[in-house]
This record gives C-alpha cells, structure tokens and sequence, in this order.
C-alpha cells in the first residue's frame, strides 16, 4: 500500500513535468486507450465478458463519464496550478462520496465525529486557497486559483464515481469490467475534448516517453489491479487510512522534482484537510484504535 501510494502521488507531476511535450488531457487520454487494452486482455485470458444484459452498461456508461470529467478537470487544473496543489484538492473526494452515500444508503449515514471532519476539511480547503500565490509558469495568482478551483470539482466528480459504483450493479461487477468503463470513457471523452480545445500537438521527447510508460503500466493498469485485490485480501479501513499518505507523496514529490513552492496557507490548508478526511473516512479505524487503547 505505502508503494501505491507513492506511485499515485507521483501521478500528477509526472502529467506536469511531460505537459510542455504533450498536454496533459491528450496525455490521459492516450494512457487510458492503452491502459484499456491491457485490461480488455487481462479479462480475455481471465475468460471475463462484458454483457449489456446484466444491467451494468447504464452505470458503466455513468463512471466512463465521471470518470473522464474528472480527468478532464485535472488536467486542465495542471496547466495553472501546480502538482502539489492538485493531489491535494484531488483527494477532498472521499469527503463529497461520504456526503454523496450518506444521501443514497441508510448503512452509510455520517456519524457527529465524520461531520467534523468534514467542517474540518472544508475549513482547509478554504485556508488552502486564501493567500494563493501566482505560479511561476504563469505569474497569474489568479490563474493558479482557478486551476485549485478546478482540482476541487476534480474531487467532486471521483467522489461521485464512488456513489455511482456503490449504488448500482457494479458493485457486483468484476473490478476489471468497473476499470474498463472508466478507461474507455476517460480515452473517448478526454480525444475528442483535445481535439475541440487543439491541444494535439506532441513533442516525443525521453521525458514525455517515460511518463507515458509510467502512467501506462503502473498508474492505469499496475496500480488499480493492485488496488482491487488488496480490497479483497485486507482490512478496508486500514487501506483508507494508508491511502492518506498519497497527497503527502505528491507534495514531496512536487516540491522536489519540479521545485514547486509551497506557502504557509496551503501548508495549513492541506493538513486540515487531511486531518477532515482522516475523521471521515478512517472513522471506524480510529474508534477501533481508542477502544483498544480504553483497554
């Protein structure tokens, strides 16, 4: 899991670092075209199909959607701000697909504790973005604020793929049929939004080679599969609370391979907002943890 982590947060400064030789929409969508043939093979020699009569297409259809508007927000977010910035607005989404759940299933309803820790982080967020200091790419601080912004509703949109997925028939769908939506909707989607904005145009450097094989075989394919079957072979809520370690991983990351600064409000910021999540989502792990300590 501390390996995932480290990989996922990589994730956006590997897109940013390659953004001068490929955009980083086109480069998403180019990851997911072949991340998505990887996972079409894996489920042939599985002996997996995909079948419309199952009920799963109309979700499917849903999670491709959310799936590349996430995708699309992040990487429109990457050409203002930076890196660092966006794993952390990123990952708010467990915080939306708590709301979102608490809304759609009685067995998810939000205890006090996960209130507050939903006050907490949208007290961070708020910190995180006062006091925003323009990119040096730019020298825009309000450009670098919209590109939070963005990163923001980047959340919204994972957090509602997980509502989406929680509460249809892909919740007992294979992993891959889920990932295979996702990849497929994120290739089309994000093409032909490159298409319309004209960023096409492709530089084939060593660095821009790297990150894809990068994005490709670990993020898109390695990654996730890992993912799917650590859900099934450990505790789900220490997995939740490891995976807090992803937005640190990519402030260090940013920080030190692309030399991004880091202000004092942000700083600020993304703690509340890990200490919100943490409160949301690793609730039942922390009352486990006090309950043992009480003894």
């Amino acid at each position: 899991m501390l390996v995932l982590c480290a990989i996922w947060g990589l994730q956006q400064v590997a897109i940013k670092a390659a953004a001068i030789d490929m955009t980083p929409i086109l480069q998403i969508a180019v990851r997911s075209s072949i991340a998505a043939l990887l996972v079409g093979l894996l489920m042939l020699a599985r002996g997996e199909r995909m079948a419309l009569s199952d009920g799963t297409w109309r979700p499917g259809l849903l999670v491709g959607l959310l799936f590349a508007l996430e995708f699309l927000l992040v990487g429109e977010g990457l050409r203002h701000t930076s890196a660092s910035h966006m794993v952390i607005f990123l990952y708010t989404a467990p915080i939306f697909a708590a709301l979102g759940l608490h809304w759609r299933l009685p067995t998810e309803r939000l205890k006090p504790v996960q209130w507050l820790g939903i006050a907490i982080a949208f007290a961070g967020i708020v910190t995180a973005f006062s006091g925003r200091a323009a990119e040096p790419a730019s020298g825009d601080a309000s450009a670098a604020l919209f590109g939070d912004f963005l990163g923001v509703l980047g959340g919204i949109a994972w957090g509602a793929t997980t509502v989406v997925v929680r509460c249809s028939r892909l919740a007992q769908a294979p992993a891959t049929q889920t990932l295979l939506y996702q990849l497929l909707g994120a290739f089309v989607l994000l093409l032909l939004a490159a298409m319309v904005l004209g960023q096409t145009d492709v530089r084939l450097t060593p660095l821009l080679w790297s990150s894809l094989l990068f994005q490709v075989l670990l993020v898109s394919f390695i990654s996730f599969l890992a993912w799917f079957w650590l859900l099934r072979h450990y505790l789900a809520s220490r997995l939740g609370v490891l995976s807090f370690m992803t937005p640190l991983f990519g402030i260090v990351f940013g920080v030190w391979l692309l030399d991004e600064p880091l202000e004092a409000n942000f700083v600020a910021g993304a703690l509340l907002v890990l200490g919100g999540i943490l409160l949301v989502s690793g609730y039942e792990w922390l009352k486990h943890l006090l309950t043992r300590l009480g003894k």
